[in-house]
């Protein structure tokens, strides 16, 4: 497990080719990331906003190339290191460390440009060898493949002092994307012994950090532009309930991705607002297709045909989500709304399974862990109504390290999660394509990675959507994900906060400009 997988991973919208293109300019505050209500009073600058996000002091990691699978940690690093790009709305991927990108004409070559006066917050100035450095290190890590994809370290290059270039091994009109995530930078040459201690470009400095909580102090020399509070307190939790109950009883000022059920106590609590992120979290059942019982795909969609879409929105989310229709990336301006909506039928899903030679005498072991709000939830009531299709399911929930040890990427039927909705291309690198290093279901399709090559090789956006839009039918079809709703991302906050983000995924840690009203 890594981050690209389990935790905020991207957002605010896939971006279009042409955007990707125009060797990205600037974009406004309003334009980087949509905010939570605040009027239009003028924003304060002063105070510290204590902010609860989930975590186990089991997981802490320190590193912001590591294995990041609390949440706590990943608003941490997010706010003290920067990346290359970021989220945004209009366009959805917007310059941060690197000022602007262009590609070579074959889409194979990109230069970023990096930031004028970007500094760590030692005051020495970010050369492009430190941002080679810290991107050779990340592509060094067990999941480098998947979070550089294409990438090779040796085509990781520096030209001049503020120019990184990338070669990627084929035409990739994404790639600006792909660097919003984990290309978090430091010093050239730091050690793997002083990672913790390494200064970042963020907008907030380390001011301490104990057992997973940690004070982060306003960068006054931030490049990016003006930060509005003194300080950010980050207080780690293990549920979120537990979060919620430390909201309303004053404790902390913002519950960060609270969930559903948190949702639902405080919503008779005029004194708290709730910021709503559409597309922010999918929980798909995970469906083995290289081998197993459901290797054939007139089981898949069987399965698919069995469930009641619009009954686990209203149950598992509590409404706070919609319907979706098997194909991950619902966020994306490029996804298919034309494509018909899969609703329930049993009687097919029953013919399906027979013709298929199911054998509906066996109990099925469906794997999950109670990591995210609403997880296990979704595993229960899937397995009641998969049942009614003739198909006996037994829900084993796990500890967190043994499901990702020991079941993703190996089980046959396991609940996975992903907080980044915005991009089909995202979920098709990271996941779908065969040499995928995260391919959850193990799912090989030739077609699937021919269309894959041809789409994100296409620079004319018109095309692009019309290939993207046959990669997505192929996935509609015969992957091995069955996704039935989306979950939207629900931050609870006291009456004084303002500027909240209200981007999905990764947008959400985004809180250089959070202030509080007096």
């Amino acid at each position: 497990m890594d981050l690209t997988r389990r935790q905020l991973l991207g957002v605010g919208g896939a971006l279009s080719a042409a955007a990707l293109l125009a060797a990205c300019g600037g974009g406004s505050g309003d334009e980087s990331a949509g905010s939570a209500s605040g009027g239009s009073a003028k924003p304060r600058r002063g105070g510290t906003l204590r902010v609860g996000a989930l975590g186990r002091a089991g997981a802490i990691t320190r590193d912001p190339h590591g294995t990041q699978s609390n949440e706590s940690d990943y608003l941490i690093l997010s706010l003290v290191y920067d990346t290359l790009t970021v989220p945004g709305a209009k366009p959805n991927t917007l310059p941060r460390l690197a000022a602007s990108w262009k590609p070579s004409a074959d889409l194979r070559t990109w230069r970023f440009t990096l930031a004028k006066g970007a500094r760590f917050h030692d005051g020495s100035p970010v050369t492009a060898e430190d941002v080679v450095f810290s991107l050779k290190r990340l592509r060094a890590t067990p999941s480098g493949a998947s979070r550089l994809p294409g990438i090779q370290a040796k085509n990781i290059t520096a030209e001049g002092t503020d120019t990184v270039v990338l070669v990627s091994d084929y035409a990739n009109a994404e790639l600006p994307l792909l660097t919003r995530l984990t290309t978090f930078v430091v010093p050239e040459g730091t050690t793997d012994k002083d990672i913790a201690k390494a200064p970042g470009t963020g907008p907030f400095k380390l001011d301490w950090f104990r057992s997973g909580n940690a004070r982060l102090v306003r960068n006054d020399d931030w490049y990016g532009g003006e930060v509005h509070l003194d300080a950010i307190e980050v207080k780690i939790f293990e549920s979120p309930q537990a979060m919620a109950n430390a909201l309303l009883a004053g404790q902390i000022d913002v519950a960060s991705n609270a969930g559903a059920v948190a949702a639902r106590t405080a919503a008779s609590r005029k004194d708290i607002q709730t910021v709503r992120r559409p597309n922010d979290m999918a929980m798909p059942l995970v469906m083995r297709t290289a081998d197993g019982p459901f290797a054939d795909p007139r089981v898949r969609e069987a399965l698919r045909l069995a469930v009641d879409r619009e009954a686990m929105v209203k149950q598992v989310l509590s409404g706070y989500g919609t319907v979706a229709n098997d194909i991950l990336g619902t966020g994306d301006p490029a996804y298919d709304k034309n494509v018909p909506q899969r609703t329930r039928d049993l009687a097919k899903a029953r013919k399906l399974l027979e013709e298929a030679g199911f054998d509906t005498a066996r109990t099925y072991e469906l794997f999950t862990t109670e990591d995210m709000a609403g997880l296990a939830e979704s595993a229960t009531l899937l397995a009641s109504q998969l049942r009614e299709a003739g198909v006996k399911i037994k829900v084993v929930k796990q500890e967190s390290a043994v499901f990702w040890d020991k079941t993703w990427l190996k089980g046959d039927l396991y609940t996975t999660y992903w907080g980044t909705n915005d991009s089909v291309v995202f979920f098709a690198s990271k996941t779908m394509v065969s040499d995928s290093g995260q391919n959850e279901a193990g799912w090989k399709d030739s077609a699937f990675d021919k269309s894959y090559e041809k789409a994100i090789g296409t620079a004319d956006t018109a095309r692009r959507t019309e290939l993207l839009q046959q990669l997505q039918q192929i996935e509609y079809d015969r992957s091995g994900y069955l996704l039935w709703g989306m979950a939207d991302g629900i931050d609870l906050a006291g009456s004084r906060v303002r500027g909240l983000p209200t981007l999905p995924g990764y947008g959400r840690v985004q809180l250089e400009s959070a202030w509080l009203a007096s």
